[in-house]
């Protein structure tokens, strides 16, 4: 499939984007998971977005991160989804490549932090996060932390 990924901070997301990022994360986290929780947190004004299109146009894949801060001095990813039209076409590793080359280019000294699903504790291993804790219930679905060291150049 021919993809095109962009970087946005929230201020630049075209409002249109905007509502097909947040569609896709309420269909698969909320509806597809069958997990009402508060998807719409309050946190992606601070957010960087980073849409993968299809060649269609198409909202294929999302990623959100976050600058390291005092409370969490590190990079975050977080809302790591790829659309149901596009699954099994290894997306989520595309994802995970433009999510630690921002984080190396942007903050090259700092870790990298996730908070994974259980069950994809293999996939982001295959990108090298390791555990840091146990798993937990996180809106009834069993989820992990997940840390790297500081991206090495690629």
């Amino acid at each position: 499939m021919n993809c095109s990924g962009h970087w946005f901070t929230f201020d630049e997301l075209p409002l249109s984007a905007l509502y097909e990022v947040l569609k896709l994360r309420v269909d698969v986290f909320v509806v597809e998971q069958n997990c009402p929780y508060p998807e719409v947190d309050g946190r992606d004004p601070e957010a960087f977005h980073y849409l993968l299109r299809d060649g269609e146009g198409r909202l294929a894949a999302y990623l959100r991160s976050f600058a390291p801060s005092v409370e969490e001095p590190y990079v975050r990813l977080g809302r790591i989804v790829v659309a149901p039209h596009a699954r099994g076409l290894r997306l989520g590793d595309h994802l995970m490549r433009a999510g630690l080359a921002w984080a190396r280019a942007e903050h090259p000294d700092a870790q990298v932090e996730l908070s994974a699903q259980a069950h994809l504790q293999r996939f982001y291993g295959s990108h090298g996060f390791e555990p840091i804790g146990e798993i937990y219930l996180e809106d009834g679905i069993p989820h992990v932390d997940m840390r790297r060291p500081a991206a090495p150049a690629m």
